[in-house]
């Protein structure tokens, strides 16, 4: 359950930090959450495959579903066009 909170928590500050950059996708609250988890495992996979980390604990679990998050929204953006 605890992890679960993380990952909601972590999600919200990542999507809505990439709400913030990219502007002009109107998503809500719940939509800005879901981006930010699946950017979470968008940009952990990336880092990855890249062989990057930027850094353990909750703050690189940030940064890494931040990026994540805005190359999903990127990708939304360049979808919706």
């Amino acid at each position: 359950m605890e992890g679960i909170l993380v990952w909601i928590i972590v999600g919200a500050v990542a999507g809505i930090l990439a709400d913030l950059v990219i502007k002009g996708i109107k998503l809500g609250i719940i939509g800005k959450i879901v981006v930010g988890i699946l950017g979470g495992f968008l940009g952990g996979w990336l880092f990855s495959l890249l062989g990057v980390s930027l850094g353990s604990g909750i703050l690189g679990d940030i940064l890494t579903a931040f990026i994540g998050a805005v190359v999903l929204l990127l990708i939304l953006r360049l979808i919706r066009r």
